[in-house]
């Protein structure tokens, strides 16, 4: 396998994107220093193993471990790349907490140096990838990032949704086409050069608040039509009808394709989505 001219990454959060793609990274020979609060996470991936659940990952972490490619700790080191996948919950009234996106922000700026990326891949709401570079140039004064009418910039910064489903995650980071928004055109082709590591899906470039608003748009549509499912095993439940012969009745219109009905809303992303509408009301269950 041809070593990539990206020689290192930092990736802040270790969870079920940042794991995942950290080792995506040091499968392709790049040095990978991953990053987390948790402890337990952190030693039990420098011990080879993984802390989450997710099919195939457990050999591609081990085998990068082994292999010197990837090593976590929880303190930011210097790279040339950092990548930020912290949570982004919501906090009293339904108000996004971003508090993991700053404390990552302010926790990589001693390490920041000139000609370096950082990409936020958090769902985040619309603006979020500026306020982080607020937070940014707040504690780098000496650096010159992202701003508007700037000609000039010290370190890039961009907007790169994750868009991938629990269980297909190792496939899909690969396979899957990619937003890259990045607060100006330089950024963007910056971040298109660091996803070409290993992204063999088509990289679609955009600017930072489309490519967070695209993200919060797809969440939505997801969950929309898982509710409609749901909705409409409740109705046929109550008139003694099969949901599922229904469905794939249903489905033979050539503009119909009705998802089939589940627990509800899950996962690591939709259920905490600021546009999702899952997350602003009780959503009933089949």
């Amino acid at each position: 396998m041809k070593k990539s001219n990206l020689n290192s990454v930092s990736v802040i959060g270790l969870g079920y994107i940042g794991l995942p793609t950290a080792a995506m990274f040091a499968s392709r020979q790049v040095k990978v220093v991953g990053v987390d609060i948790n402890r337990h996470a952190v030693d039990t991936i420098n011990e080879g193993k993984i802390h989450i659940v997710e099919p195939e990952l457990d050999m591609i972490v081990h085998a990068a471990v082994t292999e010197g490619y990837l090593r976590a700790t929880t303190r930011p080191e210097p790279a040339e790349a950092f990548l930020i996948a912290v949570p982004t919950p919501f906090s009293e009234g339904y108000k996004p907490d971003l508090a993991y996106v700053r404390a990552a922000a302010e926790s990589i700026a001693p390490v920041l140096t000139k000609g370096n990326i950082v990409i936020l891949e958090s769902t985040s709401p619309v603006g979020t990838t500026e306020q982080m570079v607020e937070w940014l140039s707040a504690a780098r004064p000496d650096l010159r990032f992202p701003q508007p009418g700037a000609t000039e910039v010290d370190v890039h910064v961009a907007y790169c949704p994750e868009r991938v489903l629990p269980g297909h995650v190792v496939r899909e980071l690969v396979e899957n086409d990619r937003i890259i928004g990045g607060l100006t055109a330089a950024c963007s082709e910056r971040a298109a050069q660091v996803y070409r590591v290993f992204v063999t899906g088509d990289l679609l470039f955009s600017n930072a608040r489309t490519a967070e608003m695209s993200k919060l748009t797809e969440n939505a549509f997801r969950d929309v039509n898982i509710a409609f499912a749901n909705e409409l095993s409740l109705i046929c439940g109550k008139l003694d009808i099969d949901v599922w012969e229904l469905i794939q009745l249903a489905n033979r219109h050539p503009r119909v394709n009705i998802l089939q009905p589940g627990a509800g809303v899950g996962g690591h992303c939709i259920a905490v989505d600021p546009g999702s509408s899952s997350t602003r009301r009780p959503r009933k269950r089949a």
